[in-house]
């Protein structure tokens, strides 16, 4: 029974940090699309909560279910499967410390521009979601293969 329950809070809070990371990342990037300030400083205070809130906790409990399911199951931590999975996922969050600190940096320049009475983002922000948007890719896609590992252990 214990080995179901992780099993489910494992997966659980995969699908939480997913989803929250995949939904809050949308709202922003159509939000910044439409480029009324705001807007985007609304959905910004929001994302950058629910990275608080959703994002950060299931980042952390990822690694620590994942661990104790291996002591669990006395799974060797030199399977291949692991071993990539583990490195995808130390990519992954790689990738979304800065994504969350350029939200934070995003979401107080479009609450200053709102402040200001500026109609227009600034140049700031628009470099900034520059690499916001490159980093996410990135994160997905190794959240996707981690998926994919964690299902078929193809190796």
């Amino acid at each position: 029974m214990e080995h179901l329950t992780v099993k489910w809070l494992h997966i659980l809070s995969s699908t939480i940090l997913f989803g929250a990371g995949v939904g809050s990342a949308f709202h922003m990037f159509v939000a910044t699309l439409r480029g009324d300030p705001r807007h985007v400083a609304a959905v910004a205070r929001v994302v950058v909560l629910a990275d608080w809130v959703l994002t950060t906790p299931t980042a952390i409990l990822q690694p620590l279910s994942g661990v104790y399911l291996m002591h669990l199951l006395q799974q060797s931590i030199t399977s291949r499967w692991l071993w990539w999975s583990t490195w995808l996922y130390a990519l992954a969050i790689l990738c979304w410390l800065p994504v969350l600190w350029l939200q934070i940096l995003m979401r107080d320049i479009a609450a200053e521009s709102v402040a200001c009475g500026d109609q227009r983002l600034t140049r700031q922000y628009w470099t900034y979601f520059y690499w916001w948007t490159a980093l996410g890719p990135i994160a997905l896609f190794a959240f996707l293969a981690i998926f994919y590992l964690m299902v078929f252990k193809p190796f």
